[in-house]
């Protein structure tokens, strides 16, 4: 939140141009959204999902819960019977459907001066599918858990999105948990692979 007596030349704005094409143009329309999410989530997320490709649709209703113990049973139920996979959903389509393989997928900056890195669409599937291979190749297939033990570097979104791919569930654990940390959640998911990174060390005069 910006202070109220901050000067206003310091206050930054979007450009007009971008903001007219947002899928989220301003705060009221961020909090008619919001709104909509809770007084009607039915329709809500089923106004969502039609964004996505559908391998199966789902029976039955969008969205069934019961949150009463009163009632009987705790359960939560969304989209039963429907199937999709949402690394063919956020590349797949955008690269073979939509033709947007050269659009950014996203930017990335690291801590340094520099340290930067723009990802179209078509680089990101291809380094996924490459990652996807080498998770199968080491006996990761669907259902399996995987831990990700990294930092934020594009690998972990690469990492993430081939687990995804194959139908692995993925683990991700923050970076700057302690080993014990680490080994206690692999043991509570009962991974059967890490994923992390080393680190490099320059010595600097």
């Amino acid at each position: 939140m910006i202070p109220d007596k901050a000067p206003k030349e310091n206050v930054l704005h979007c450009p007009e141009d971008l903001k007219k094409d947002s899928h989220i143009p301003s705060y009221e329309k961020y909090k008619e959204l919001y709104a909509s999410s809770i007084e009607n989530p039915d329709e809500f997320w089923a106004d969502i999902a039609k964004d996505f490709f559908w391998k199966t649709k789902h029976t039955g209703r969008f969205l069934d819960y019961n949150f009463d113990v009163t009632k009987g049973e705790i359960f939560v139920k969304c989209m039963e019977g429907a199937t999709t996979n949402i690394c063919y959903n956020v590349l797949d389509r955008n690269v073979h459907e939509r033709k947007l393989g050269d659009r950014v997928a996203f930017y990335w900056e690291g801590n340094e001066p520099g340290d930067d890195l723009t990802v179209t669409y078509r680089e990101l599937l291809q380094k996924v599918c490459r990652f996807a291979n080498v998770l199968k190749s080491q006996g990761v297939k669907k259902g399996d858990r995987v831990s990700i033990y990294m930092p934020m570097v594009v690998e972990l979104v690469v990492a993430m999105l081939a687990c995804v791919r194959i139908g692995a569930v993925h683990s991700i654990v923050f970076a700057g948990f302690s080993a014990e940390s680490l080994c206690e959640r692999i043991i509570d998911s009962q991974c059967s692979l890490l994923i992390t990174a080393g680190i490099v060390v320059e010595a600097r005069s």
